[in-house]
This record gives C-alpha cells, sequence and structure tokens, in this order.
C-alpha cells in the first residue's frame, strides 16, 4: 500500500479540491460471492447499480437479487480497516470510497497459490465474474460522472451514525454522556433533508440557465466537501495520519467497535486509567467526533470553507 499512499499524499491538495469519489478494486475475483464496501452516502448508488448488473452464478437474476438472497439483507460493510488502498482515500484524505470484488475471506490471497492457474481453474474459469466487476466499477464510475447531481445520500449517513451511536451507548456507562453525539447527528439529519428538497427543487427546473448551472456546481461541491467534514487535523491520538474519527482502525485490533477510531481507542486504554482519567478521555473523544459530524453538517449547508 506504499504506492497509493504516497500517491495521495503527494496529490492531497488536489484531491481535497477536486475528488468526488474513489473506487477501490485492487482483486476484481478471488473466488464467488460479492462483496461491497462503501461510505454510507454512497450505499443507495452501490445498491442501483447491482440491481442493473446480471449475476453470473444465477440465470435471470441480478447481482443485487443474488446478494440480497445470500445476506437476507444487502450488507454494505465500513471501510474502517487498513487492509486495502481505499484507506489513505478514506481516513486520510476524506474522499468518499467504494470497494468491491468477488470473493470474500477466500484463504489463498498473498499465498503461492494466488495464481493465475488457480484462477482459471477454482476462481473464474470462465472470467465471467470479472465482466461482471467491470460492468458493475463502470456503472459506478457513469453515474458518479455523468449525473447532474452526484448521487450521494446523507440521510443514510445519519441512519448509520444513529445505529452506531446505539452500539456505543451499550459500552459506556451512564457517567459518560452521547448528548453531543446525538445533538452534532440530528444536526446533520437537518442539513441532509434540507439538501434533498434542495435536489428536489432543482430537478424541477427544466430550463437550466447559467443560474441554475452555478446552484447546481455549489450544490455538488457541497455533496463532495461533507465527507471531508469528518477529518480532524490532529488525527487519532498517537496515530496523527489517521484524520478521519468516523472509519479508521482502532490501535486494538481487538476493539468491539469498528467505527469512531477515537472512541475506540479511548475505551481500550482506559483500563490503564484511572476512573475519573478514564471518563475525561472517552468523554473527550465523544466531543471530538461530534464536533467532527458538525463540520460535516456545515459543509452540507454551505458553510465550510
Amino acid at each position: 500500500m506504499v504506492g497509493s499512499t504516497e500517491w495521495v499524499e503527494q496529490n492531497l491538495v488536489n484531491l481535497g479540491a477536486k475528488a468526488v469519489a474513489y473506487l477501490n478494486v485492487d482483486c476484481a475475483v478471488q473466488g464467488p460471492g460479492f462483496f461491497a464496501g462503501a461510505t454510507p452516502q454512497l450505499d443507495n448508488l452501490v445498491i442501483d447499480v447491482t440491481k442493473k448488473v446480471k449475476d453470473p452464478e444465477a440465470e435471470g437474476a441480478t447481482v443485487y437479487e443474488k446478494w440480497a438472497a445470500k445476506n437476507q439483507v444487502n450488507t454494505i460493510q465500513r471501510l474502517s480497516g487498513v487492509d486495502s488502498d481505499f484507506a489513505p482515500f478514506l481516513q486520510h484524505a476524506g474522499i468518499p470510497s467504494i470497494d468491491i470484488y468477488y470473493g470474500r475471506d477466500f484463504p489463498v490471497y498473498h499465498t503461492a497459490f494466488d495464481s493465475y492457474e488457480w484462477l482459471t481453474k477454482h476462481a473464474d474459469p470462465l472470467f465471467h465474474r470479472h465482466v461482471v466487476v467491470a460492468g458493475i466499477w463502470g456503472l459506478l464510475a457513469l453515474q458518479l460522472a455523468d449525473e447532474s447531481i452526484l448521487p450521494f445520500d446523507y440521510l443514510t449517513y445519519v441512519e448509520q451514525l444513529q445505529r452506531h451511536t446505539g452500539s456505543l451507548s451499550k459500552l459506556l456507562d451512564r457517567s459518560i454522556s452521547l448528548h453531543p453525539l446525538v445533538n452534532s447527528i440530528q444536526e446533520l439529519a437537518s442539513a441532509a433533508r434540507g439538501v434533498e428538497y434542495e435536489i428536489k427543487q432543482l430537478r424541477g427546473q427544466e430550463s437550466r440557465g447559467d443560474h441554475v448551472d452555478l446552484k447546481l456546481r455549489a450544490l455538488n461541491d457541497r455533496l463532495m466537501l461533507a465527507e471531508r467534514g469528518f477529518l480532524d487535523v490532529e488525527g487519532l491520538q498517537g496515530r496523527q495520519w489517521f484524520k478521519h474519527l468516523i472509519y479508521g482502525p482502532p490501535s486494538d485490533y481487538e476493539s468491539k467497535l469498528e467505527f469512531f477510531p477515537g472512541i475506540a481507542d479511548a475505551l481500550s486504554q482506559s483500563t490503564r486509567k484511572s476512573q475519573q482519567n478514564r471518563q475525561a478521555a472517552i468523554q473527550h473523544e465523544i466531543w471530538r467526533v461530534a464536533r467532527a459530524i458538525e463540520r460535516a453538517a456545515s459543509a452540507l449547508q454551505g458553510n465550510l470553507t
């Protein structure tokens, strides 16, 4: 991952100003079973695209239908790990990201058996899965590039943050307040609803003059920059390179949290502190996450520069 990390660091200013999304496909096919991970505002886009591509293993079914049948619900994972090249784009630069491939958890990855011969005999003999990944990848890119309004849904992000907060509450005692987090999520929800209303208004304006085009450009900039709001300039404590406060790797890989990495670190390190210091450290990280969510809300409202 040195290459992608160095590239992001060298192009950080340009990426921060212009990058709409990063589509990660570093291992297109390892075996059967479709996998997708994404930042939450891209969930609906991933689902819509997989409904348009035929599944290579189920005749007459789409990738979405096969995926839904296997998982009961379509489980789009979050990108908190550092196991692929999306890490610098999302966790350091704050760029909305998607990761897709076939064959999660197949044991030949990074072994001597990970060869062209194994691929053609076992993973994808007729390369049908490769064609499907290319189709999904291409449609994602086309919609992100060609839609007049970026297909981002921040209400989905709000729902995910609410679920994360509910999971976090089960790990905390009552002496630690989640009110800052709850209030900031409500602020993001209000901003996201405002954006949804604005999108409906703009779509209803059939005559596209310069005035409408400027409004569209400003709206797309806000949709693009909202993810940057989750970055903190100081980064995670002791690991300043990781700047995303919603998704990133916890320092303790046995942590029960796969989100809010700063809070996860404070929880895992708290056993070595007094009760008072423990509560203060966790509360401090909760405030940091709350402020990050407020920054994202401000970006959606057009107030983040």
